[in-house]
């Protein structure tokens, strides 16, 4: 099976990848979008709900900035200076899921109130729902694109899993 450089990290060192570039990133947004319909339905801006979604947020924020960096660094520019890119779906699965990196940093930025700040709290949490549904249309992207063979849409074989 060829694989994309986005299925081909999180197949290899299991469980390790996995956990660290997949889990933790998507139960802390899964986090904030449950919270989220329940603070906006609810209108409930300062319960317990509204503190783990905050909670959520900003370490989700923190969190995938660290690892956009740590993946721009030892995948993407490697990758690119040896001209190993796997194609089309390949671009589209990475690239979509670094993209993650600015819905959820908005969020958090929208939490720490560092954008927003002079909005009120239901204007704020309306942002932060546009960002979730940002967010989760490009990790729906990088993992529809990055579980498909690159040799589908062009790409060249390569990336099998040990």
């Amino acid at each position: 099976m060829n694989m994309t450089h986005y299925m081909e990290l999180l197949a290899v060192n299991q469980p390790w990848n996995l956990l660290i570039f997949m889990a933790v990133p998507v139960i802390l947004a899964e986090t904030v979008a449950i919270t989220e319909l329940y603070i906006l339905y609810a209108r409930a801006y300062d319960g317990v709900a509204r503190q783990l979604n905050r909670l959520a947020s900003i370490v989700g924020g923190i969190y995938f900035a660290g690892v956009f960096v740590y993946l721009m660094a030892t995948a993407v520019l490697p990758i690119t200076q040896a001209g190993a890119w796997r194609g089309p779906a390949d671009y589209i699965a990475v690239f979509a899921y670094l993209a993650g990196v600015v819905p959820l940093g908005m969020i958090a930025l929208i939490d720490l109130k560092l954008v927003a700040k002079d909005k009120d709290e239901h204007a704020r949490m309306g942002l932060h729902a546009l960002w979730v549904a940002v967010f989760l249309v490009v990790a729906h992207i990088a993992m529809v694109f990055g579980m498909l063979d690159p040799t589908v849409l062009g790409g060249k074989a390569g990336g099998h899993a040990h």
